[in-house]
């Protein structure tokens, strides 16, 4: 590997070999002029860009004072961390223009759009949104900040495309009113919980010149009944979510009865449903629906092998406000699959009948690019490294790793040619 200015590790990493400071200077140029158009300032232009530069460099801390001292010297610390903080910037512009890049490099009608979490432990209690809770990077409870992001995958690589990061309930109490303020959150927000957020990013997404195939998601989103039922997809598109065990389907659609009227009392208000739901649990250990061995995809250490069950069979919705009663919803697929671990995963698809079982298959592999998003962006662009407390601090630098990300895949596409023509930014559909 030629030594460059950019991190070795990190290009070798995403695949790219040799090639020099200078190819990647003249790619990355071209790549920004873009981004340039809504920047106003020429200043800013200039920390704007040192700052996506300075995200795929050797500095093992990625923050704004580290990536000024390298790259522009003392006097740029100051207003490289105004640019993240508080300067007028067009974000909306600036994510905009993201978008409509990763729509096009990576979009395409067989890919995934996914929603998943991802926290950042922090010391101290003063960053907007902190608080002790479930940190997944640590695997136990810890004093972070929780983020949630929609990530793009298909055949042709993989970005993230939009964030947000979760700010708790007891952030919008009175208590709280000198901190919020501090932490730029405006006064027009309000309390969403991460599933709420989810659900209000993915209908953005497919809003947003994407033409997936599927909409994917954990458990801890997949679960979720309301999210699932308030998805806006448009027609051809659905959902394949995982679940947890608990998760309860009718293996025949039952016979529901509109309520008996009583001669006496309180008239029924609630459906009379013949049938019980089962737990997916119960599903899997059950020897009547046999396990199906195969081949996945082709993995970079050869064939992803997996035992599946795919099962057509009945939803199971809440009836009333406190869900005591269930009654039945969509017909779906249910897919199970077992690893060489005897680790059990859920999934459930709105995905019609006639939907290819080969589909299936691939709709379960199409959710795991979102965790290598993740592994990119926190091993080597510094998404985690960020030192500000504020929400358009927290909300700049994420956007601006996205934009870092992005240009690899760029990259990657670039380098593949045979003969590399003008470099230009992406192709316009």
């Amino acid at each position: 590997m030629t030594e460059t200015a950019y991190d070795s590790e990190l290009l070798e990493a995403v695949g790219m070999g040799v090639v020099s400071e200078e190819r990647i200077d003249v790619l990355l140029g071209e790549y920004l002029e873009r981004f340039y158009k809504v920047i106003r300032h020429k200043s800013q232009r200039l920390y704007f860009g040192t700052y996506i530069k300075g995200l795929m460099s050797r500095l093992d801390r990625k923050s704004v004072e580290p990536v000024a001292l390298a790259q522009l010297g003392e006097k740029a610390v100051r207003p490289m961390q105004q640019l993240l903080k508080r300067s007028t910037l067009d974000e909306a512009g600036l994510h905009a223009v993201h978008v409509e890049g990763v729509a096009a490099l990576v979009g395409g009608r067989r890919g995934m759009l996914s929603v998943d979490g991802s926290d950042f432990p922090k010391k101290g209690k003063h960053s907007a949104g902190v608080k002790r809770q479930y940190c997944g990077r640590l695997g136990k409870t810890e004093n972070c900040q929780a983020g949630v992001f929609i990530a793009y995958a298909g055949d042709n690589g993989y970005g993230l495309v939009d964030k947000s990061l979760y700010i708790p309930a007891e952030w919008f109490d009175n208590d709280y009113e000198k901190m919020r303020r501090k932490c730029q959150i405006p006064d027009s927000q309000k309390f969403e919980t991460k599933n709420q957020m989810a659900q209000e990013m993915l209908n953005k997404a497919l809003k947003a010149g994407f033409n997936p195939e599927w909409v994917g998601m954990d458990a801890a989103f997949g679960c979720d009944h309301k999210l699932l039922d308030g998805l806006e997809l448009p027609e051809g598109v659905y959902y394949f979510a995982a679940t947890n065990a608990k998760e309860r389907v009718y293996l025949e659609r039952p016979v529901v009865e509109p309520p008996p009227k009583n001669s006496r009392g309180r008239p029924r208000k609630r459906p009379l449903v013949h049938g019980e739901p089962i737990c997916v649990l119960a599903v899997a250990q059950d020897d009547s629906f046999p396990w199906e061995t195969v081949t996945l995809a082709e993995g970079s250490k050869g064939p992803i092998v997996a035992d599946v069950k795919r099962i057509r069979c009945t939803a199971c919705r809440a009836s009333g406000g406190n869900g005591a009663q269930t009654i039945p919803g969509a017909d779906i697929w249910l897919y199970i699959r077992r690893h060489e671990d005897g680790e059990l995963k859920y999934y459930v698809s709105n995905a019609p009948e006639d939907t290819p079982t080969s589909a299936l298959d691939r709709a379960a592999t199409l959710r795991w690019p979102i965790e290598q998003c993740f592994q990119e962006c926190k091993g080597f662009l510094g998404m985690g490294h960020y030192e500000c407390r504020t929400l358009t601090g927290w909300n700049r630098h994420m956007l601006f790793v996205m934009i870092a990300q992005l240009f690899l895949r760029l990259l990657q596409l670039e380098l593949k040619k045979t003969v590399l023509p003008q470099p230009s930014l992406w192709p316009h559909h």
